[in-house]
């Protein structure tokens, strides 16, 4: 009875309940494999990753490339990164380096950076972690935010669902190795000696092509539910098959990925896009559903997808391109490929605003507002993203403005040519007119005698083309042919700062034309200087 009571105070389960906690992932037990064995081509090694292991192993403590890098090089890839795993603890591992920070809460790590600028390189390094029992964890009530004050100063602590808040508990590599996800992530490299370190069998699933859980897959998945995703990720970057103990709980656990943070999710849905087989990863996501609203993004792709259509054109094209960049080793941007896929749904809501009368560019504003709200919400840390984003989309409409100054300050604009490819790709879809992106191309390579010719061409174009009013106007039905004329004309946007009245009319002025020019094309937004 009074172990009862201390339990609860604890927050720990009962004696009864703990019996029924299944037991933990094997151990295993140690295989040394020589290189004659394994294969593992050291031209596939990061020098940086190298110098890490050496600088620890000369430090007096144990030290080896690990994970996922092991398993890419098992199968002849060579690693997007590279992490290393050793017995120092997080402050020995600082100490060694001039340029070493520890960071994270539910894992502590060290991150040993080289270079500097957007060439600079990140080496990860963990320290071996015990294996404990879920039962000896500390529980908590809520998650991360609401159960802040309690977590602090634990260093193992799970929540009612079981899943992992806090891992900090160090121990030896055996321990280390059992408490990794999947056979293949629980390999140990040193590249000093060219020895690979096995516990469980992973050499040999990784040439059988099989992804396989380390213990129970259900407890495993109630630990850390970013497995699931994992899981799935794994088999369509490797083209693995799921060993059937482990498929068999993901749809039962796949719930519990609502308790996962929301920037956590995100960032596993960007690795799912660019590991180079963005659309292999969605096949996987048809195969193994997700519940709906983990990813609002791909839940609008796979919905495009079962429709078919102009948007699942557009995003397929955008998806087979970037799988085809990153295997040609060329970078890839997330917000680049996050802004084609809703651009569709931006287009949509753009559409319907300005045929309900709205400006072109306010209405785009508002159009990738909604959608933001509706897909991306409030992810801390993403303001750079996001703006990239907008920038983008708020590109095209002036691309179709040919003439007067717009043209030459578009093409200086920082983010200019992740804007001309997105609009190449809107052309390869149809959904503007072929030769737009190739007077661009032409215009961003031309003298200064070339791009004045082409801006002089498109203005003359622009005043041979028939007049007519805008679809965006709202012309008043009982309009008088006068009022009618003067509507057609190129209206200034209104005035939208904060306190403006959004039932008023809209003011109405002419704008004063410039000698020689126009006005824009139909729809096209006044490029901003």
């Amino acid at each position: 009875m009074i172990r009862k009571f201390i339990d609860k105070l604890l927050g720990k389960a009962p004696a009864e309940a703990q019996a029924l906690v299944p037991a933990g992932p094997p151990l295993g037990q140690r295989v040394e494999i020589p290189v004659a064995t394994h294969g593992i081509d050291p031209k596939l090694l990061d020098d940086n990753a190298v110098r890490v292991v050496r600088t620890l192993q000369e430090g007096g403590y144990e030290a080896y490339i690990v994970g996922g890098a092991v398993r890419d090089l098992l199968v002849g890839l060579k690693p997007k990164d590279f992490d290393v795993a050793t017995n120092a603890t997080p402050e020995q591992v600082k100490a060694l380096f001039r340029r070493a920070f520890i960071i994270g809460r539910r894992f502590r790590l060290v991150h040993v950076i080289y270079g500097r600028g957007r060439e600079h390189e990140v080496i990860e390094v963990s320290t071996f972690r015990a294996l404990l029992d879920a039962s000896a964890a500390d529980a908590v009530p809520g998650n991360e935010k609401t159960s802040k004050q309690a977590l602090s100063g634990m260093t193992h602590a799970v929540d009612a669902s079981g899943r992992v808040l806090r891992d900090n508990v160090w121990g030896p590599q055996v321990d280390d190795a059992a408490r990794r996800d999947f056979t293949v992530n629980a390999m140990y490299y040193d590249p000093l000696t060219q020895t690979v370190v096995d516990y469980h069998g992973g050499l040999q699933d990784a040439r059988a092509k099989v992804l396989r859980m380390i213990g129970d897959a259900d407890t495993r998945y109630r630990e850390d539910p970013v497995r699931i995703i994992r899981v799935l990720r794994f088999a369509a970057k490797l083209g693995f098959a799921i060993e059937p103990g482990t498929k068999k709980p993901i749809a039962a656990t796949a719930p519990l990925l609502a308790n996962v943070p929301v920037s956590r999710l995100f960032d596993e849905m960007v690795k799912l896009l660019q590991t180079g087989h963005a659309i292999a990863s969605l096949a996987q996501l048809r195969l193994h559903p997700l519940p709906r609203g983990v990813f609002p993004i791909l839940d609008l792709v796979l919905e495009q997808a079962a429709q078919g259509g102009a948007g699942d054109r557009f995003v397929q094209l955008a998806l087979a391109d970037t799988d085809r960049r990153v295997g040609e080793g060329k970078p890839v941007a997330p917000s680049f490929l996050l802004a084609c896929l809703l651009w569709h749904e931006v287009l949509g809501r753009w559409t319907t605003l300005r045929q309900a009368g709205e400006a072109p560019m306010p209405a785009l504003q508002q159009a990738v507002d909604a959608v933001f709200e509706a897909r991306i919400g409030d992810i801390s840390g993403r303001g750079k993203l996001g703006a990239d984003m907008r920038e983008i989309w708020t590109m095209q409409p002036r691309f179709e403005r040919r003439f007067g100054s717009g043209p030459y300050s578009l093409v200086e604009q920082p983010r200019y040519r992740a804007g001309y490819d997105f609009l190449k790709l809107r052309a390869d879809t149809g959904e503007v007119d072929a030769e737009l992106p190739e007077w661009w191309e032409d215009f961003a390579l031309g003298s200064d005698d070339e791009r004045e010719a082409m801006v002089q061409a498109a203005r003359e174009a622009q005043q041979q083309a028939p007049r007519r009013v805008p679809r965006t106007v709202r012309v008043p039905a009982a309009a008088t042919p006068a009022v009618a004329a003067e509507a057609g004309a190129e209206e200034a946007p209104a005035e939208e700062g904060e306190g403006a009245d959004p039932t008023a009319p809209r003011k109405r002025r002419r704008r004063r034309r410039k000698p020689g020019g126009a006005a824009g094309p139909e729809g096209a937004a006044p490029a901003t200087e």
